[in-house]
């Protein structure tokens, strides 16, 4: 055996979870066959050369995390922790992961972060990321994950730089704060993001099965992340999208020439009617499996078979990781 690779149920250590103080780590039933394997890696005649684990933002601070390092320095791994997305590799879509990678007893990994959580990967502008885009202790955020992400320090952006104000003339809509406009605000503006249009569908007749229904409209509107297809960002998309709303993943606004201030200013002042009329010049929908699947970047070969359904598909997806970042991270590993 030379490759181990997993990942385990991980809602335990979610944000959600920490903020609730309902995080069970070691305790939670869930994590069992974790702790299994930590247990038989030390007995094993011929032990891994390789191993890639992940799980959620979260696990970092974890004792299951202190018991798996504990356990991999006893069986003589050399080993990188990793918290990253891939927004990192210039991809639209905020999907904060903890990574580790390990090897055994070979030569140490080209480059030196002893004790440190890395959030770009080694070979990314090096000067900086040892200057100032390093985690040094765990649960101190670093400044080159977005407020999104590290859900910490809302002041820093996606570049690493401090806030610039709102043009001139911003609109605030919905229910966010002026922070959460500055950040969506620097997201777009960041060019080693590529834009959402270069992962989507051509829109088609088949698209309005996609489009969000006229109860969600009214319901959540003001809680939804729009974005357009010139956007340089999206929300992570969970196993929830298309059936749940609140939290589940940003929706794309296909009628790109119409405003946002122009429909949700003054909106809560208008009669139900109005307010859908208004809101539907949007043309909200969700944005499809395939184009989730190549946000998370699976082959254009890549499909499911005819008897899955959107909402399989959907949580499959949600379960999924970014195909781009794991092969970078075992490209590392076996380099």
């Amino acid at each position: 055996m030379k490759f181990i690779s997993t990942t385990f149920p991980a809602h335990h250590y979610g944000q959600r979870q920490l903020r609730l103080g309902l995080q069970g780590d070691v305790s939670d039933p869930r994590t069992k066959s974790f702790l299994y394997i930590l247990d038989i890696l030390p007995r094993l005649q011929k032990l891994p050369k390789f191993l890639l684990l992940e799980n959620v933002k979260g696990f970092e601070s974890s004792s299951a995390r202190n018991e798996l390092l504990r356990t991999l320095a006893t069986c003589g791994f050399k080993y990188q922790e990793f918290l990253l997305s891939p927004t990192c590799l210039g991809i639209p879509n905020s999907r904060l992961r903890y990574f580790l990678i390990a090897k055994l007893h070979q030569e140490p990994f080209s480059f030196q972060a002893p004790g440190q959580i890395l959030t770009r990967f080694p070979d990314q502008d090096l000067e900086d990321l040892f200057k100032d885009k390093v985690i040094d202790k765990v649960g101190e955020a670093s400044s080159s994950l977005s407020s999104e992400e590290k859900n910490l320090d809302p002041d820093i952006g996606p570049d690493c730089s401090s806030k610039k104000s709102l043009p001139k003339g911003a609109f605030l809509f919905k229910l966010e704060t002026v922070k959460e406009m500055e950040r969506k605000h620097d997201q777009d503006n960041d060019s080693s993001i590529q834009m959402l249009k270069d992962f989507l569908e051509e829109e088609n007749e088949e698209m309005s099965q996609y489009f969000l229904p006229l109860k969600s409209l009214l319901r959540y509107a003001f809680l939804l992340d729009i974005v357009k297809p010139t956007c340089r960002r999206s929300t992570c998309f969970t196993k929830g999208y298309g059936h749940y709303v609140e939290g589940t993943g940003s929706v794309l606004q296909t009628a790109v020439d119409v405003q946002l201030e122009s429909v949700f200013k003054h909106i809560e002042d208008l009669a139900e009617e109005e307010k859908l009329m208004k809101l539907s010049t949007l043309k909200l929908r969700y944005f499809t499996p395939r184009e989730i699947a190549n946000l998370h970047g699976f082959p254009l070969e890549f499909g499911f078979p005819d008897k899955v359904t959107i909402k399989q598909c959907y949580r499959l997806l949600g379960n999924s990781l970014n195909v781009h970042v794991v092969a970078k991270l075992i490209s590392i590993l076996l380099g």
